[in-house]
């Protein structure tokens, strides 16, 4: 579910690049410090935008890194962090522990419980340094999954269960900006949630699984009103985003929002497609 929110790189200045991955690299050298080097395999571009944006409201001071990787050996990469950093691993590392929980207990899937068990001790980790935040990732994702094995007729009622998921995760502060990332992190969730499910509908429809968009229509809606829903989504989320007085990487954070993640569909559903020719 996980992946949409990430940066249309052709938008960007050669500046704006690097600072862009400068801040990804920060993330995974994060994870790998704060639980491991397995922990990088979890490692996405949504949680990347999240250090972008609290970094940007709060301006913390920020370090910078040049060196070698595993994954970059010839060549050193420029990476920075804030205190931002460490928290968007922690939450990267708690929503990948509770995702392969679910899929085992949803699936009892073998490989998610020993991802899950690898996990396990960074994700206790960040539960005790943020309750608040674990607390509602667990009780969100436990009614996502009763809302999709019950046969919810609702169609936005799992949006909404991922949309509060979302909204917790991006307040770090409970100050006078509380409410607004709130707002803006549910708007995000529930765009996140129905852009999934927009990829996953044939799937879903054939396998009988939950989706939102079969209350909808189902294999009967066409890609200009599945596009239509999900262009109002992100809408509203640009409405809550541009409330918030951004001013450092907003461009970056702006390519993201309005283009990046139509290039994820975009290409989330060229793959599906190339798929089913495969068949």
């Amino acid at each position: 579910m996980f992946g949409y929110i990430i940066a249309s790189l052709d938008a960007l200045s050669a500046e704006q690049k690097e600072r862009y991955r400068g801040c990804y690299c920060g993330l995974c050298r994060a994870l790998k410090q704060r639980h491991g080097s397995l922990s990088r395999l979890t490692l996405n571009f949504d949680m990347t935008f999240l250090v972008m944006l609290l970094s940007s409201m709060y301006e913390p001071l920020e370090s910078a890194l040049k060196k070698r990787c595993f994954i970059h050996p010839v060549k050193e990469r420029e990476s920075w962090s804030s205190r931002f950093t460490d928290y968007a691993a922690d939450m990267n590392v708690a929503l990948a522990y509770y995702n392969c929980m679910d899929d085992w207990q949803d699936g009892r899937s073998l490989t998610r419980l020993t991802e899950a068990k690898m996990l396990r001790s960074g994700f206790e980790r960040a539960e005790e340094i943020w309750p608040r935040q674990c607390a509602e990732i667990s009780a969100c994702i436990e009614e996502l999954s009763a809302i999709e094995n019950g046969g919810e007729d609702d169609p936005d009622a799992a949006a909404n269960c991922f949309g509060r998921l979302m909204g917790e995760l991006f307040v770090y502060y409970e100050d006078s900006w509380e409410k607004q990332f709130r707002l803006f992190g549910q708007a995000l969730g529930r765009f996140i949630y129905m852009m999934d499910a927009c990829v996953d509908l044939e799937s879903d429809v054939k396998h009988r699984r939950y989706n939102p968009f079969i209350a909808m229509g189902g294999m009967n809606l066409t890609e200009q009103e599945k596009r239509s829903i999900l262009t109002m989504l992100i809408g509203e989320c640009a409405v809550e985003f541009e409330k918030l007085p951004l001013l450092q990487d907003v461009d970056i954070m702006r390519s993201i929002l309005y283009s990046g993640v139509w290039m994820q569909y975009e290409r989330a559903m060229k793959k599906k497609g190339e798929s089913e020719d495969d068949k």
